[in-house]
């Protein structure tokens, strides 16, 4: 009966620890703690939901990890929208892969978070703490909003150690290039 129950827990699917592995110094962290905390908390807040294409199992969707965080593909084709479901009031959509929503406010795509040019490569943490606080598309001044249903709102509670931990990670990972689709504003829906 014990070999049993001991096997039977072997046979359990681990949960992966995105947990920071190293603690910090009370001097301050090293570049590579830095990283993994913005790993931690990138994995943590689920940037992946909606800036990373998926993968259809036979548990639903699941993030690509050959595609992390490259945004809504350049060549993916949206189905057709049926404008009368998208009022105040009625339906947001989003694609089957997550990656694209659209509501009252149009359509929105994720955005490319890699190093990439076509990313955020060119980024400086200036325009990322910005976007992320303040809701400025690529972060500058006299730029549209960042649309729904991105949560710059929330985001923006968010210490600056965690903003420039979540930078330093997303300047680590792998550049993907990935032009993803300008938003679309709602009289443009076709």
């Amino acid at each position: 009966m014990m070999i049993a129950i001991i096997g039977m827990m072997g046979c359990q699917d681990k949960k992966e620890d995105y947990s920071p592995k190293k603690e910090p110094s009370k001097k301050g962290l090293t570049e590579a703690q830095w990283i993994d905390k913005g790993e931690y908390l990138v994995k943590a807040i689920g940037c992946d939901h909606c800036h990373t294409p998926k993968k259809m199992t036979e548990n639903g969707p699941v993030s690509d990890l050959d595609r992390w965080l490259m945004g809504h593909p350049a060549d993916a084709k949206l189905p057709p929208i049926d404008k009368s479901q998208i009022t105040p009031g009625g339906w947001i959509l989003f694609h089957s892969d997550l990656t694209a929503a659209v509501g009252p406010w149009g359509v929105s795509f994720g955005a490319n978070l890699t190093p990439d040019d076509t990313g955020i490569g060119k980024w400086s943490f200036a325009q990322f703490k910005k976007a992320m606080t303040e809701g400025k598309y690529k972060g500058m001044e006299g730029t549209r909003p960042i649309m729904p249903p991105m949560p710059w709102q929330s985001f923006a509670e968010l210490k600056e150690d965690d903003l420039k931990a979540i930078y330093k990670y997303l300047m680590s990972i792998d550049p993907i290039e990935n032009v993803v689709p300008a938003y679309i504003p709602p009289d443009q829906i076709q």
